[in-house]
């Protein structure tokens, strides 16, 4: 074997055997089988071709988004909900050896954990609550996938889709509660007129020139219409008088 084919031989091993990791990326070694104790990376690594194997590992979060799931909730009622979980790898050595594949893992995780815990919670709940039922989501899913090397940061709640029958009770309940607010900001207003008019009332019965003053304000703006008809009201006790007189 020449020195030229030996140089050759070097040069493609060396090609086969460097590799090189992206910032947010970790390279666990098995060699011959065996795990190194330490992550590569990032940068140049040498990977001892062909009794060394690298698995590259991404570090950055990873955005997953949960499919629909069909929920009954503690008061009965049948929805799909879906949401997003955004978590990443915080132990690479982890993430290869203690799971087969951290991402589907997680993925099933997310789904059984949304069914569960959602499945515990009221409607109301559901629909008012979403950020304390995405903290609880957070954390036993992070619980779970903790021994994963994997970190939940965020379980977001992102949609609830309700049956058209439920929609429609929701609408009739809605129109009922903003009826009732009607009537009784109605009610308060009559109650308030009352109080005022009583009050005007007991102003004019204890000065009589006043209910004379403002028989003539009345007047005045009657007559400022003028397709208006005026009519004036006589006292009785007048009436009275001039049929005694005859």
């Amino acid at each position: 074997m020449g020195p030229g084919i030996i140089v050759f031989l070097v040069v493609f091993w060396v090609l086969l055997s460097v590799k090189i990791l992206n910032e947010y990326e970790r390279g666990v070694i098995f060699r011959l089988g065996k795990l190194l104790p330490a992550a590569k990376g990032p940068g140049l690594t040498l990977v001892a071709w062909p009794i060394d194997r690298m698995v590259r590992v991404s570090l950055r979060t990873v955005v997953l988004d949960v499919p629909p799931q069909d929920i009954i909730t503690r008061d009965n009622v049948s929805l799909k909900v879906d949401a997003v979980v955004y978590f990443r790898v915080v132990d690479s050595v982890k993430a290869v050896v203690d799971v087969e594949n951290y991402l589907y893992a997680t993925r099933l995780m997310a789904q059984t954990t949304l069914r569960s815990i959602l499945g515990q919670a009221h409607l109301d709940e559901l629909l008012a609550e979403r950020d304390r039922l995405g903290a609880m989501l957070q954390e036993v899913i992070d619980q779970h996938t903790e021994p994963w090397g994997v970190k939940v940061t965020q379980v977001a709640v992102k949609a609830v889709d309700l049956p058209h029958e439920m929609q429609r009770a929701m609408a009739k309940q809605a129109e009922s509660e903003r009826e009732k607010r009607a009537k009784i900001i109605h009610a308060s207003g009559e109650f308030e007129a009352s109080k005022q008019l009583t009050e005007a009332a007991h102003t004019l019965q204890s000065e009589p020139m006043a209910l004379h003053l403002r028989y003539l304000q009345t007047l005045t703006e009657i007559a400022a219409e003028k397709n208006s008809t005026i009519l004036f009201p006589v006292p009785i006790d007048w009436m009275r008088a001039f049929l005694e007189r005859k």
